[in-house]
């Protein structure tokens, strides 16, 4: 079923076992001087043992000052070599083939990073950043040119494979590319081959310094979705420079900072969404091409590769997720590959908070030795209350150390709240998830007892050492006057079609469940209002799922009022108060209740001294994000 993806290919003289790229990813792992941690290379070995063909590391500073995050990599100095050595020797003991990404943050970064004013080919403010760049001078431009041969030759030094340039996203080098950044009247701005003169001089720079054997890629943004930025055609012309500059390979994204739901795509983008711009790019060009893109399934890979649409596939955040795809690929095993579900909650969603990056539906991604999981001393009997995640999760877990695990869940069917989250447009995808963990549950011989709520008549008579409450949590519901009509549902019900709902329906509450339950019913033709207390409708989500769920809902005409106060629900109508004014909608058939969810955790009181252990964890210990669920199910499985 999988053949091209696992045939050699070569990198310039670079010998590659198979067509699968772990891309960069920042992780924000390493240290604030720019050396690599013990973290960021268990994080890399995990992946080079998992087989893939080739790992390209995060981003990593070739100056001080052109660095995006704090807790970065950088070669801008030989000190950093050292710890550099030790990653690249760690993935080639296992066989792996490892390149560094070499870049300069530009414009997109600030002076609480870097201490400094930030730099660009034109004083032009990026949209998403605070600070107006200061305009480099030839001279300036000369020395960031030096600085990326240098680091390159670093790079060799330290024993990597290959350099990949970053010459995509938005950064210093996409900044001289793109008529969207590049306002220069010199020879590095205006006309488009004046505009790639920066790369075309990096990729000699480097060249020079490095030998002609040593292989460059080169990674773009071929489309940047932005009024006046780089289109396909533009990039197709310097693609064909790029290769006669001395590129080994083209590694073919899209997007830049304001238009980052294009960077990093969440599960409302098409699988693949990205490969019909790296097709153009093979077009043209002789040397191997990288697609890129919501390609998380090596089935999809597969199709790309035999469509002759690129040579090779990144996929990324399927690498966070399950860094052994690879080998599981190559062994039949397609049913073990652990999805990633495009929730961008993990990766890209901390990241933009400056915070390291993990993996929903994998926890141990960056956590590799701290997750490790080993054989309990002492087999024990281990209860878990709950079917939801977070308890299929920890039931897991405790299951691989080699405990007796049986999981109570009082519905008939596992997943929980999790079931009701796929249902809504685009999140269908959620549902790959819960069919993992059903299947690892089965293959572990974890007792899964359903239609049975935990209680403490079971605790008593059947004694098990541990008890993991993973009960999740239950829906608020605001003290309204006309709360308790018929008429009045539950998101949650709706969601589970437990509640049909006539044609004018309000949504009271604009948080991520409410807007997604608009967004549901919108998609099936009911009239929607979304009455939210706060400014704005989904305040805390994250930007890329956001940016299409508003999109959505504004296509399907969902009216949104914010900073607005229910009063009152009656029989086919609402009141609510805003900007100190009462008003009505009428002709109401339901409204729809999305305010939020309080834990679910009764149980837990009352084992409290009853159990040698207890441990809470999810929604039923607070209610957050599936994040966080997830993580606390792990480590309660690392626990008992």
């Amino acid at each position: 079923m999988l053949k091209k993806v696992f045939e050699p290919i070569k990198i310039g003289n670079l010998q590659l076992k198979n067509r699968l790229v772990v891309p960069p990813m920042v992780t924000n792992y390493c240290n604030t001087d720019g050396t690599v941690t013990e973290r960021y290379i268990a994080y890399h070995e995990a992946r080079a043992k998992g087989g893939w063909g080739l790992i390209i590391t995060e981003a990593t500073a070739v100056d001080e000052r052109g660095k995006g995050f704090h807790n970065m990599a950088g070669l801008w100095s030989d000190d950093q070599m050292e710890s550099h050595s030790r990653l690249t020797e760690r993935v080639h003991q296992h066989g792996g083939k490892i390149a560094v990404q070499l870049y300069h943050a530009g414009r997109q970064t600030g002076s609480h990073i870097t201490g400094v004013q930030p730099v660009a080919p034109s004083p032009i403010k990026d949209p998403t950043m605070d600070e107006t760049p200061r305009e480099l001078t030839k001279e300036e431009i000369k020395e960031i040119i030096e600085k990326f041969g240098d680091a390159a030759l670093r790079a060799k030094k330290a024993g990597y494979d290959a350099v990949e340039i970053h010459g995509g996203h938005g950064y210093l080098i996409n900044q001289f590319l793109s008529p969207f950044s590049n306002k220069r009247t010199d020879e590095y701005g205006g006309t488009l081959m004046n505009r790639a003169r920066f790369a075309v001089e990096i990729i000699e720079n480097v060249r020079k310094k490095v030998g002609k054997h040593f292989p460059i890629l080169f990674r773009i943004s071929t489309v940047e979705f932005v009024e006046g930025g780089l289109t396909i055609e533009d990039t197709k012309v310097i693609a064909r420079m790029l290769e006669q500059a001395g590129a080994d390979a083209i590694h073919c994204s899209t997007g830049v900072y304001k238009t980052m739901m294009y960077v990093i795509q969440p599960a409302a983008v098409p699988h693949g969404f990205s490969v019909s711009f790296a097709a153009e790019i093979k077009k043209v060009v002789s040397i191997p091409v990288i697609a890129v893109g919501r390609i998380n399934d090596p089935l999809i890979a597969e199709s790309v590769l035999l469509s002759d649409k690129a040579d090779l596939i990144s996929m990324g955040r399927a690498a966070l997720a399950d860094p052994e795809l690879p080998n599981k690929a190559k062994e039949g095993k397609l049913d073990e590959i652990l999805p990633c579900i495009g929730c961008v909650q993990g990766c890209i969603g901390r990241l933009l908070k400056g915070l390291d990056i993990c993996c929903l539906v994998n926890p141990s991604t960056g956590k590799e030795k701290e997750f490790a999981v080993e054989p309990a001393k002492e087999k024990k009997k281990v209860f878990v209350a709950g079917g939801g995640i977070a308890g299929m999760q920890s039931a897991i877990i405790a299951a691989k150390r080699g405990h007796e695990v049986h999981l109570y869940e009082k519905g008939d069917k596992l997943g929980g709240q999790w079931l009701l989250a796929a249902v809504p447009p685009s999140k269908t995808e959620l549902n790959t998830l819960t069919i993992w963990l059903k299947a690892q549950l089965d293959k572990l011989g974890v007792h899964v007892h359903l239609k049975t709520e935990l209680n403490e008549n079971i605790i008593e008579n059947e004694n098990p050492d541990a008890v993991i409450i993973a009960t999740g949590a239950k829906p608020f519901v605001p003290n309204i006057p006309g709360v308790n009509l018929p008429e009045v549902v539950l998101a949650q019900d709706v969601l589970a079609g437990k509640k049909d709902v006539g044609q004018s329906v309000v949504v009271v509450g604009g948080g991520l469940v409410g807007a997604e339950t608009a967004a549901h019913l919108a998609n099936h033709g009911k009239k929607v209002v979304i009455i939210e207390m706060q400014k704005e409708i989904v305040k805390d989500g994250e930007p890329a799922v956001k940016y299409f769920l508003l999109k959505d809902l504004q296509e399907h005409n969902v009216e949104i009022i914010t900073s607005a106060t229910v009063k009152e629900i009656k029989q086919g109508s609402i009141t609510f108060e805003k900007d100190h004014v009462m008003k009505e909608i009428r002709d109401v058939d339901n409204v729809v209740i999305a305010v939020g969810s309080k834990p679910e955790n009764a149980l837990a009181d009352k084992l409290q001294g009853k159990v040698e252990k207890l441990i809470t964890v999810g929604d039923a210990l607070k209610v957050r994000k599936a994040l966080e669920a997830m993580e606390e199910g792990y480590r309660a499985g690392l626990a008992v």
